[in-house]
């Protein structure tokens, strides 16, 4: 039982034991070498099975070793298994029991853990010896057949076993315990050896995404790419990153946004266009903003932002039902119906529901700026009545719609790049979809009339001057592009990051960014 109370003693090291420990494994890594079995001189392994095919597949696998008379299993070479029924697994080990002439062991791959039968008389005494040596760690590949245990745990009976590489660094015993959680998010590789859950995390956000995709390809969208470093980074209020183009000796922008590059293949006559790609936004770091993350952005001409409502609706509620197998997702101590049809209101509406204030009966900024005052939100001397109207909204409705809410009809003031609504031109056809909170998608009927859209670029380049360091800025090829001529369109941005913590129920964004920003370690 010695080396298994070293393994053991491993596990559970205090963190001064640490390099003794790495020592002992660089030890035994040099008499390896040194007798010529180098793992790192291993270039492939035949894996032909994954531990949860095993599981699925075992009535078809399963191999029952004869017996003597006396009930005793007989050892078999492995030539001796049917070769539809030998399985080759590799992974790394995670446990293992070592009782004298046999093993347990427990391999962990991509799909989960399989317990392994270890023997002398199946590998040799060579072998053997050198299978106890191993550390848990180890990356190995293994070949058998499956079979059940006395007590129905499904297994493999390992004829054959290699050491595929060497682990120099002891796992901890509970990585996912750790009351520092920055320690899980600068080392997620270790976080994902150690925590399952954590791994199915990040499963689940590539099912989101391809089944995005596979939406999309429905709907006879066409996935485009479009540049990150830009000249102008417009289509969105925020401040972006500045870096040197050292081939032109220019300054450039990082992306906040993948809209005027989009809409300009809208105008190209490409009708449906969508990018999944990362945008950089140079601003503050909390439980739901990242300074670089994904955004997936969409345009489809001849539509309007009630199209866009159906789309993200039918969107959402396919992505839950594809890669949650329901519509009634859960989020902390919330159920969130998205079988439901999703409840549509106005801005001004809102705020009349939650404070009984009806925007539509306030004319000037000077009555919305007294309005803000009396119930003790702050603004800023430029700000105009759709600003306080966003402000109001911010503060007393945003924390009221845990249950998807189209918020619809925004002020014009707000709204640089959406068209005016025919039927009151101090409003847009922009709206924004709420869940849990949180806004998780902003969509337009996209401006397209190049003389309002350079009037509203003044505006903002105006708001620039005065000191607003998110404001647009105008971009004249863009307004080209609109003179060319842009057919009605619909377009809608959406966090990805932000709709995989919902669909995964994670309490922040860094637990849904396989490596999320984190300041530097001195």
């Amino acid at each position: 039982m010695a080396d298994n109370n070293q393994q053991n003693n491993q596990q559970n090291a205090p963190a001064e034991d640490v390099g003794r420990l790495r020592q002992v494994r660089r030890d035994k890594l040099s008499e390896l070498q040194a007798a010529g079995n180098d793992p790192f001189q291993i270039v492939k392994y035949d894996q032909t099975h994954h531990t949860q095919q095993v599981r699925d597949n075992f009535e078809a696998l399963e191999f029952v070793a004869p017996v003597d008379e006396e009930g005793k299993a007989i050892t078999v070479a492995l030539s001796d298994v049917p070769a539809e029924k030998v399985v080759s697994l590799a992974g790394r080990m995670m446990s293992k029991r070592v009782m004298g002439k046999a093993s347990f062991a427990n391999l962990q791959d991509r799909d989960g853990r399989m317990q392994l039968y270890v023997s002398r008389n199946d590998l040799g005494e060579e072998a053997y010896a050198a299978f106890k040596k191993m550390d848990i760690g180890d990356i190995i590949g293994v070949k058998g057949f499956a079979f059940r245990t006395k007590t129905g745990e499904i297994s493999v009976h390992v004829k054959e076993l290699v050491l595929l590489s060497k682990s120099l660094m002891p796992l901890p015993e509970k990585f996912h315990g750790l009351t520092d959680t920055e320690i899980r998010y600068r080392q997620r590789y270790v976080d994902l050896i150690m925590n399952e859950e954590v791994k199915e995390t990040f499963k689940k956000r590539s099912a989101i995404l391809r089944e995005i995709r596979n939406f999309l390809a429905d709907r006879d969208f066409m996935e485009v790419e479009t540049p990150m470093l830009v000249e102008n980074a417009g289509g969105a209020a925020a401040r972006p990153f500045i870096t040197h183009y050292n081939a032109l000796d220019e300054e450039r922008k990082l992306r906040i946004s993948l809209e005027l590059y989009l809409k300009r293949l809208i105008v190209g006559g490409l009708e449906r266009v969508f990018e999944i790609g990362r945008v950089f936004r140079n601003e503050g770091v909390d439980t739901r903003h990242n300074p670089e993350f994904t955004l997936m952005e969409l345009y489809q001409a001849y539509t309007d932002y009630e199209g866009m409502m159906e789309l993200t609706e039918s969107m959402f509620r396919y992505l839950a039902e594809k890669v949650c197998g329901t519509t009634q997702i859960k989020y902390g101590d919330n159920i969130i119906d998205l079988g439901k049809p999703f409840e549509r209101l106005t801005m001004n509406d809102a705020i009349k529901k939650y404070t009984g204030i009806d925007f539509d009966e306030v004319k000037t900024d000077e009555e919305a700026k007294a309005l803000a005052k009396e119930k003790g939100i702050e603004f800023e001397d430029r700000h105009k009545k759709g600003d306080i109207i966003n402000l109001f909204f911010e503060e007393f409705c945003e924390k009221n719609l845990i249950q998807p809410t189209f918020i619809m009809d925004h002020p014009l003031a707000i709204s640089p790049l959406t068209k005016k609504k025919p039927t009151d031109p101090e409003k847009v056809e922009r709206f924004e979809l709420f869940i849990n909170t949180w806004e998780m998608c902003n969509a337009y009927s996209e401006l397209n009339d190049p003389i309002d859209q350079r009037e509203r670029f003044a505006m903002q380049d105006a708001n620039a001057a005065a000191g607003d360091e998110e404001a647009e800025h105008t971009d004249e090829d863009f307004l080209n592009a609109l003179e060319i001529g842009m057919a009605p369109t619909g377009g809608i941005g959406y966090g990805i990051d932000r709709l995989c913590m919902l669909l995964t129920d994670s309490a922040t964004i860094r637990d849904v960014l396989l490596f999320p920003t984190l300041k530097s370690q001195k």
